[in-house]
Formats: C-alpha cells, structure tokens, sequence
C-alpha cells in the first residue's frame, strides 16, 4: 500500500534524475527539464487557435519550434479548453495529419494529444513518439490495448470530468491527495496493459479552480513517489490570467514565473506555447541546479 504525504520542497529536493525512454528508435532523455512546444491545429483552441490552419504556416511553425529550442512538438487536434465540445474522428485526423509528416520529416520529437485510440494508433503508425491523452484513457476503452500494442510514451493526465463540464464546480477533500490517490490506481491499470513508459500530469486547470492549481503547484513534488517524469501545462492559463486580471495574450512574464516554480517543485517537462523564452528559464535553472552544493 502506498502511503502519501504532502510536503514542500526545495530546488536540494528537485528530481531530475536518469530517467530514459525509447519510442521509435530514439531515445528520449529527461535528466534535464524538457521544453514541449505547443501546436494547435484547431480553430478554437484558447489562446492559438486559428493560427495554424495552412501547411505553410504549420510548416514554419515546426521549423521555427525546432530552432527556438523545443526538445518535442505536441500537436492537439482538438480544442480542450473548458467548455470545449469534441471533434469526429475523421476531422480530427484531418486536421493532424499533415502537421505530424511534417514534424516528423524535419526530424522533431512528436506527440500527439488525443483521447480518440483510433487517431492514435494512425499517428503511432507514421512514427509518432508520445500519446499525450488528458483522459488517462478513460474516455475511449481502446486507448490503453492500442497502447499497449506498442512501445510509446504514454502521458496519462488527471481530469475531473470532461472539457465540457469540468470546470463546472469542481470538488476535492484535498486536491494532492486526491490526485494522488488517482494516480496509484490509474498507473496500475495502465501498466497492466504493458504500458511502462509513462508520463504524468496533474492536470492543471482540467476540474480545478483557481486556488485548486495553486495548491497542486506547491506540492507538485510530491507526485515524484511515482518515479516517472511529471509533465506541467500552466503556459498562459486562466489561473494566471485571472489572477492578474488580464488575458492569455499579455501574462506571459507571469507564465515563465510559474514555469520556474513548477522546475523547483520537480517538473521534468513543460508544455508551453513560448519556446525561447522557456528554453532561458531552464538554461537558468539547469545552472542554479548545478550549483546546488
């Protein structure tokens, strides 16, 4: 039985510490903070949607990410901002299809964010590395056997609720017990479809209020009992911007403020829209981290 208890930490407490996967070939490290860039295809994502709705645009949007510093590509299909309603199957394929050829063809690390196994499996056949899925497969029941079929990552995000009613009132006893609870007897059903390669991610803002968020940042360390890397996605949230009173657009100094708390708490990678200036916060924090002693 594992025993959980909350408690800050400190940068001496920080895990990034050896941990590898291998998908497709290639070997993908996160001893050291990984930067996962966003790209949504979408027209109605919150804070990039519509951007990306041609193969010139997406096309630069890649090349760009890569040189900016991006260590994988994400690439969302469908919106999953509150309220967000879902996408057929064929649309959403339609819409991620050329994005992850190209990705892949300027050799980027590639994950696709998905519910849908179906979408998986198709990206998984073009060579896609990671399976970024917010529903921890509990929506479609055929994500975890798709999975289990090959030798991805698999990131397994905690939700209460779905994008269109999650942030309807959302209720915890107390949110990092509660998710970690969630994760003790999520990650044993996943693996037992022989899935090993895992990544978690707290979920924040999917069922969880303002103050929810903040209290799951201070004790995210926590979530390192589980020993697999902890993905954060805080880039320009609304537990930023309304904290601030303003909008996703113009908090991005307050987002890379928060992307270095969530370093100090033990992230290992960040999912962010802001490629360059994330890579400054963990070139900073890679030295602090190296001058601990």
């Amino acid at each position: 039985m594992i025993r959980f208890s909350i408690s800050s930490s400190s940068i001496m407490q920080t895990i990034h510490n050896n941990i590898t996967f291998q998908s497709q070939g290639r070997l993908i490290s996160f001893d050291s903070p990984h930067v996962m860039g966003i790209l949504n295809v979408t027209p109605d994502s919150f804070f990039d949607g519509g951007k990306y709705d041609d193969s010139v645009a997406i096309n630069n949007r890649i090349a760009q990410m890569i040189e900016q510093g991006a260590d994988s590509i994400d690439i969302g299909g469908m919106s999953t901002k509150p309220g967000a309603e879902s996408v057929t199957l064929e649309e959403e394929w339609r819409r991620v299809e050329q994005p992850i050829a190209e990705a892949l063809l300027q050799n980027a690390i590639v994950s696709v964010d998905t519910v849908k196994a179906e979408v998986a499996r198709r990206a998984l056949a073009m060579g896609v590395h990671i399976i970024n899925d917010i529903s921890a497969g509990e929506l479609d029941d055929k994500m975890l056997p798709t999975l289990g079929q090959s030798e991805s990552i698999y990131i397994a995000m905690h939700m209460q609720g779905n994008p269109s009613t999650m942030q309807v009132d959302p209720q915890y006893q107390s949110i990092p017990l509660d998710i970690l609870k969630y994760f003790a007897k999520r990650i044993a059903v996943i693996k037992s479809f022989g899935i090993d390669q895992i990544i978690i991610d707290p979920g924040f803002g999917f069922g969880k209020t303002v103050n929810h968020n903040y209290r799951l940042l201070n004790h995210l360390s926590s979530f390192g009992i589980f020993e697999f890397p902890i993905l954060v996605g805080i880039s320009r949230k609304s537990m930023i911007y309304k904290v601030i009173g303003s909008t996703a657009d113009k908090v991005l100094p307050a987002t890379l403020g928060l992307t270095m708390a969530a370093l100090l708490q033990g992230s290992h990678i960040l999912r962010v829209h802001d490629i360059a200036e994330t890579v400054q916060v963990v070139k900073v924090f890679n030295q602090m981290h190296s001058n601990v002693s």
